[in-house]
């Protein structure tokens, strides 16, 4: 059997998105940007699909900046406000690179907003961080890691009250997927997604931002977006965005069945993983998390070889960020909750989908346990033989 949990990192496109794009790349060639009726064509498309992602995220449709994937609708967010604004940024020392990076190649003061060891931020911080001169704040919907959901509302009150002239942004990338996004994101001036987190295609994703907000493009050219981001618009990919997350709205409306599910499948794997394999740690049990992740740690055992092990098994995971899984790097994200950094680097990111099983969730349970347990065990011998 092969499973696959790292549906954080990107999963399958939506069969509702694959047949949305192979129709209009069987027929559609317009440049959204042209004149006549087959540009025009185009246009349309890239407004429905507007529309479309619009009313999943709450935001207009004259909000909506589609961008290349979810690192550059980051970039937009940090970077295009601060031409007409003076003053720092604050972050939370959680935020996924694309936030983080961008805030310190910005020239301005970062201010990082610690977190608790359950991963969520600490609102006195906050509080401390804030003042007059801090022109935005960003703090993420859900982990990438840990899925540690914020509460955004909480963050909301205390930079509205101590900050008023900041902009509040959130990375809603992990979000999007499970969380309903117009009540999630409610508070917020700017939020970012990306289309291969929710079953659209690679290369796509979009910052939604509000009436009030200004921004100075970070790419230019033709001043395609409302001269927001220029670049002729990835019209397949938009229309595969959209139907995906048609898709998962629909899923949602269903009574949210399917993320009980697959929370419940994530509690049974975590309890799997807790009950065999002695001193194993869960991430984030304290707060809230989306009910895709899993994200363990196994002290004394080495991330990097404990992947290539469940490899060879038929499991896919990850240690952390698809963006640093080739680096093995012990996790920011972990260190900032307190975890050592030789600990940092005992860790395994285990993230279901929709479409997750049971019984893949028992294999993959059974095939975890196994490796860790060789893994453990020749550590143990390496140690012995050093004394």
């Amino acid at each position: 059997m092969q499973v696959y949990l790292d549906h954080a990192a990107g999963g399958p496109p939506h069969p509702a998105a694959v047949e949305a794009m192979v129709g209009w790349l069987s027929s559609g060639y317009g440049n959204p940007s042209g004149a006549h009726h087959v540009s025009r064509l185009a246009r349309k498309a890239i407004d429905d699909a507007r529309d479309e992602v619009a009313g999943f995220l709450g935001f207009t449709s004259g909000g909506i900046i589609f961008t290349s994937g979810g690192t550059e609708a980051d970039n937009l967010a940090v970077l295009g406000p601060l031409a007409d604004r003076r003053g720092a940024i604050v972050a939370s020392a959680v935020e996924h690179p694309a936030v983080l990076e961008a805030a310190r190649a910005s020239g301005r003061e970062v201010r990082l907003l610690g977190v608790g060891e359950d991963g969520l931020v600490d609102l006195d911080q906050l509080s401390s961080l804030l003042d007059a001169d801090v022109a935005l704040v960003s703090v993420q919907a859900a982990n990438h890691e840990t899925g540690v959901i914020q509460d955004l509302e909480a963050v909301a009150r205390r930079v509205r009250r101590r900050a008023p002239g900041a902009l509040f942004h959130s990375d809603a990338v992990q979000a999007a997927p499970w969380m309903d996004l117009p009540s999630v994101l409610r508070c917020v001036d700017m939020a970012s997604v990306s289309g291969h987190k929710l079953g659209g295609p690679q290369g796509v994703g979009a910052l939604a931002v509000r009436p009030h907000v200004a921004l100075s493009p970070i790419l230019h050219g033709g001043g395609q977006e409302r001269r927001r981001r220029s670049g002729t618009q990835n019209v397949a990919a938009a229309i595969g965005l959209a139907a995906a997350m048609r898709a998962r709205g629909a899923m949602r409306g269903d009574g949210d069945v399917t993320g009980v599910r697959v929370a419940t499948l994530r509690d049974r794997l975590c309890a799997t993983l807790l009950g065999a394999v002695p001193d194993a740690v869960a991430s984030g049990v304290g707060a809230g998390r989306v009910p895709g992740h899993c994200h363990m740690r196994f002290p004394g055992v080495e991330a990097e070889a404990l992947l290539f092990l469940l490899d060879e098994a038929g499991v896919c995971a990850s240690a952390g960020a698809a963006c640093a899984s080739g680096a093995f790097e012990p996790s920011p994200v972990l260190m900032a909750m307190g975890v050592s950094k030789r600990e940092a680097g005992s860790c395994l990111r285990l993230t279901l989908g929709p479409d997750t099983s049971e019984e893949e969730v028992d294999f993959a349970g059974e095939a975890i346990v196994s490796c860790v347990t060789r893994l453990a065990g020749s550590s143990g011998e390496r140690e012995v033989l050093a004394r």
